[in-house]
This record gives C-alpha cells, structure tokens and sequence, in this order.
C-alpha cells in the first residue's frame, strides 16, 4: 500500500509517471533495452531530452535567448558554477540571506569573490525589497526563492536595477508561473517538484554563457553544456527521462497555474489548521513569507514530537519530520502530493491535538 509522502526531496512523484516507468522499464519504447541501457546519443535518447526541454520551455514560457541546460552535480554544485560563470572581470556579488540553502550559496561564492549581504535574516520571513542593500556594481544578485529547511518563501520577484538576478527555484519550479525574463538564470534539482535525484537543470539567458575564466573545471561552465546540447559527456539519463515524463504530466494536468491553485488549496490546508490550533501547533514563518511548498510547524509540547511522528507513520503519513538543523516538522506539499494526502494530514492533525491538547 502506498503511503501519502510528504518527504522534502527526494520527493513524491506523480504515481502516472510511476506507472510509465513501470510499464517502459525493461523495453523502453520497442528498443528492446532499458532506457538506463541505450545510448545517450541514440535517436531514442534525443528524443526523450528534446521531449524535456520542451516541456520546460512550454510550462515556463521561456523566451528566445535563453538555453535549459541538463547537468549534474545538484545544488551544492550550481553554488560553485554560478560564481564561476558570472563574476567575468568583476569580483563582487550581491546574496540575499534567508535561510540554509542561501547561506550554503553565500559560503560557496566566499570562496570566488567579494559578497555582499544585501540582506540578512533568521529564516521565519523573506527580506522586503525595501531592505535589499543592493551594490550596482555587482556582477550579479543571488537568492533563493523557496527555503525548504525554514519554510520560507518569497511573493515577489527582487528588483536588481539591471544586474543579472540568479534564483535558485529547486523546491519552487512548476508550482506558479515565472516571466523568466526577468532573470539572468535560474537553475533547480530535480528531485523535488520535477523528477528524481541526479539531475540539475539551469535555464541561462545566452549572453551570460562563456564568461567564466580559463581555471573554470570544464564540467562546472555552462558553455560547456550550451555548446554540447548537454552531451558533452554522459548525461544523467534516467533522470532526464523521468522528468520528460513529469514534463507530460505537468502539461496534461493543466500546467504550472493549476499547479499554483493546487497549492494554495494544499499548503491553506495546514496552515489554517495550525492558526486554529491554539497554539498547540505554531510556524515561526511570518505569514507573507509562509511557504506553499514545505510547510513548518512544531509542537507547543515537543515530548509529543516522537508520539506524532509514530502516530503518522501508522496512518501512512511519511516524511513530516522536520529537518535536523530546526527540529520540529515539515510537510513538503509538492506538486505530486494530493490533496487528498494533505486533508488526511490536517485530520490527524487535529485529532492528535484532541487528544493531547
């Protein structure tokens, strides 16, 4: 029996797309092999990657001048190759802080670079525009749009007055639209809201490309993939075919603004029933940064942390144990989460603090 999976990454998939993986698993497509047997440069593997770009350039409207690279590597490698890839002649940048993924970012490009904290904050709420310290001279202005430790997530798009912006969208993509234009590059994992862990996919306006210096490892440039189709070597395979599927399945479920209405309705869900709770269950996010994806809540009580998550478990409620730097819970509602999963969530919800409260 499958579970409701609220787990933040890897995360739920969409169980049609589990079904096709299935049924294609040993003959993909009268190849008489896996897909994690063909080439990648098969006329059967180009169709699946062209099929993927599509789907992305589809669901998120992106314009002309842009490329969508499919690379390696996750988050922590797009924290090297962003500074490698923009600061060119300059050495500064600009990295709004909010949470642990931004203050992973910031470290990285410490490392590249002068930093500039265009704004600091302790993870309960997303900087206001008004705040940003911006320097013009930065080589570019790096965020993150969605926390998924602290639940926190941005409502706005940052003005940067002409610097390239960067946003690091891993547990946001495919959940609202975007007018990509307004971005320099944005680049996600996979394995939250758009296929399975292994695989990076950065959409990078072309201007940008070719810029990094001569030390630049050649599998951290983004020319690299822009120049290769991204089979300069061997690409992550499986992984790009799932979120082809993914792609299919985003489409045919009415695309990224119903995956916006869905998420309201799921993430209000949770969120009215903490607010109703009487303080049995608090969020420290402040309410115009409360995130749509990872929803955060603790137990006024925290001896009642091991009960509730046992008391989950039993009703096939996984994954909604907080991440290790902040305790508490989580529930990551991502687009393959149904609604359903996420009504049975906010009845135990309630029913334990019935019987706690």
């Amino acid at each position: 029996m499958r579970c409701f999976n609220f787990a933040p990454g890897p995360a739920a998939l969409p169980f049609e797309v589990l079904e096709v993986i299935r049924d294609e698993l040993f003959d993909f497509r009268g190849e008489g092999a896996s897909i994690m047997e063909i080439s990648h440069r098969s006329p059967a593997f180009a169709k699946v990657i062209g099929e993927a770009e599509t789907g992305i350039r589809t669901l998120l409207g992106v314009p002309d001048g842009y490329d969508v690279l499919f690379m390696q590597g996750g988050g922590h490698q797009q924290f090297s190759a962003v500074p490698l890839n923009l600061l060119g002649t300059r050495r500064k940048a600009d990295y709004i802080v909010n949470g642990t993924w931004s203050r992973k970012a910031l470290k990285e490009a410490q490392k590249f670079c002068e930093v500039n904290v265009a704004a600091l904050d302790d993870g309960t709420r997303a900087p206001r525009q008004q705040e940003l310290r911006l320097d013009p001279d930065a080589a570019y202005v790096y965020y993150c749009d969605n926390e998924t430790v602290h639940g926190v997530e941005f409502d706005y798009v940052p003005e940067t007055g002409g610097v390239p912006l960067v946003a690091d969208m891993s547990s946001n993509i495919m959940t609202r639209p975007v007018d990509v234009s307004r971005f320099g590059a944005i680049w996600f994992g996979a394995q939250k809201n758009f296929g399975i862990a292994g695989l990076a996919i950065a959409l990078v306006r072309q201007d940008l490309i070719g810029k990094a210096g001569p030390a630049c490892p050649v599998m951290l440039d983004w020319k690299t993939y822009a120049q290769s189709g991204s089979l300069f070597n061997t690409p992550p395979v499986f992984a790009i075919y799932v979120s082809s599927l993914v792609c299919r399945w985003l489409l045919q479920q009415g695309g990224v603004k119903e995956m916006q209405r869905r998420s309201a309705l799921k993430s209000g869900l949770l969120y009215q029933t903490i607010d109703e709770s009487e303080g049995f269950y608090r969020t420290r996010v402040q309410k115009d940064s409360r995130s749509r994806m990872n929803v955060t809540f603790a137990l006024r009580d925290e001896s009642l942390n091991e009960p509730f998550l046992a008391g989950a478990l039993e009703r096939g409620l996984k994954g909604v144990k907080g991440h290790r730097s902040v305790g508490g819970m989580r529930a990551s509602l991502y687009n393959a989460v149904p609604q359903e999963g996420v009504q049975a969530l906010a009845d135990y919800m309630k029913e334990f603090a019935r019987r706690h409260g």
